[in-house]
């Protein structure tokens, strides 16, 4: 009761009855347990006696957002530390790639000369020392080619002028004056010369970039030597972490990507010594300058370039018999045109039919997709890899019998006929003997 007389009192009343006081008073108890429900629902009641949500108006941050922040931050460092990393060491990863697709090319040969008895690093040095002196003989025969080409051409450049300008006069029946495309060529302040004094800086940096070049070939025969050399033992380490049966499907295909890998860079090589062959009798016959190095050159390129690479290595001899004379330019290119389709219909079926054949578009889109990742290095090097992962995805998975349809009816080929009119298939054996 004195709680309640004090409760009016603090409300301005004087005049009060205790009983009317007692059941107009506020239930303390009531308001308590209100009080606590409110506080544990996060609702809250102002001095008008209003309520609102208190947890709308709490600024303490979930305990999830420091985390996710540091979590952001660590991947954002780790990422950028990563691509510094990955940057820096681009170069040493397509080193390692070039060697990895040498040492499988050259695996075979080292295993055949290892089970005859040699040692592998000895076995491996030969046929290293063998694959480098070939393409020292290849490059130093056409940079000579070239270099003894440009120092013939600017030295004798009045003569050259002259036959082109007269030949293109008697082509087009234009009336081009050669001495005055003489006189702009020799003119010291003229457009040719200045582009050929500006090319200086640009030999020197051709020179640093053949050290390079060097030192990085160096690098890859010696990544190459120890993959092969100790190849046997590095299988075994990696097989070592392995199960059984996971150690015999890594070695089967590790087996299946050198076995394609090797006999395609070797078919490939074959091929090119054909075309080279053949190149060089006809550049023989029609008078090219240099035809054993345009023969290599040719050979060489049209073979490890898809489709397009025929055409690009034939510019070169086209070009230099030009300026010797323009019908056997013409014979010169015509042969290699006829040759790209003999190659492609009677030597290259029969040579990679034991080892792989790849599809024109294949190759094409492969040597574009390699040439847009790693350049030039990429453009070579994705023939032998488009021929390891299509040896790989043949070797996996089901196979079913083809229903027989129109559609992928495939017609046998020709044999060729005897004198006598007898087809050249040996007739077939009865059954039972």
């Amino acid at each position: 009761m004195g709680g309640t007389a004090d409760w009016l009192r603090t409300r301005g009343r004087r005049d009060y009855d205790p009983k009317v006081a007692e059941d107009s008073a506020p239930d303390v108890e009531s308001a308590s347990s209100n009080a606590e429900q409110n506080s544990s629902s996060g609702v809250s009641t102002d001095a008008s006696g209003q309520r609102f949500d208190r947890r709308a108006t709490d600024r303490t941050l979930p305990r999830w957002v420091i985390p996710a922040v540091a979590v952001f931050w660590l991947g954002f460092v780790l990422t950028f530390v990563l691509r510094h990393v990955f940057h820096r060491l681009s170069s040493l990863f397509v080193l390692l790639l070039v060697s990895g697709f040498l040492a499988l090319a050259i695996e075979p040969g080292v295993n055949r000369l290892a089970l005859r008895g040699w040692r592998r690093g000895r076995s491996t040095l030969m046929i290293l020392f063998g694959v480098l002196f070939a393409f020292l003989i290849f490059a130093g025969a056409v940079g000579t080619l070239v270099g003894t080409q440009v120092a013939e051409l600017l030295s004798e450049s009045d003569a050259y002028i002259t036959d082109t300008v007269k030949f293109i006069n008697d082509t087009v029946g234009t009336e081009i004056d050669p001495q005055d495309v003489i006189f702009e060529f020799n003119d010291p302040d003229g457009r040719v010369q200045q582009f050929i004094q500006s090319q200086s800086d640009e030999a020197i940096r051709l020179s640093l970039a053949a050290v390079g070049v060097i030192f990085q070939a160096l690098s890859v025969m010696l990544f190459t030597y120890y993959l092969v050399a100790d190849g046997p033992r590095l299988r075994r380490a990696i097989c070592s972490r392995l199960t059984p049966t996971r150690q015999e499907s890594v070695l089967s295909a590790w087996e299946l990507a050198i076995t394609k890998t090797g006999g395609y860079l070797y078919s490939r090589a074959l091929l090119a010594m054909l075309s080279a062959f053949f190149h060089w009798i006809v550049f023989q016959a029609v008078g090219t300058p240099a035809p054993i190095a345009l023969a290599l050159w040719v050979g060489l390129v049209s073979q490890f370039l898809p489709v397009v690479g025929t055409y690009i290595a034939g510019v070169l001899p086209v070009l230099l018999t030009f300026l010797e004379s323009p019908l056997k330019a013409l014979i010169v290119l015509v042969f290699i045109v006829i040759y790209q389709q003999i190659e492609n219909y009677f030597f290259a079926p029969r040579i990679t039919a034991r080892t792989m054949e790849l599809h024109p578009a294949v190759a094409f889109g492969a040597a574009l997709a390699g040439a847009s990742l790693l350049g030039f290095v990429g453009a070579l090097l994705a023939l032998p890899a488009a021929a390891m992962a299509q040896a790989l995805i043949n070797e996996w998975g089901k196979r079913y019998d083809v229903v027989d349809s129109h559609l992928t009816a495939i017609a046998p080929p020709k044999r060729p006929r005897k004198a006598n009119g007898e087809s050249g298939i040996p007739p077939t054996a009865p059954e039972g003997t």
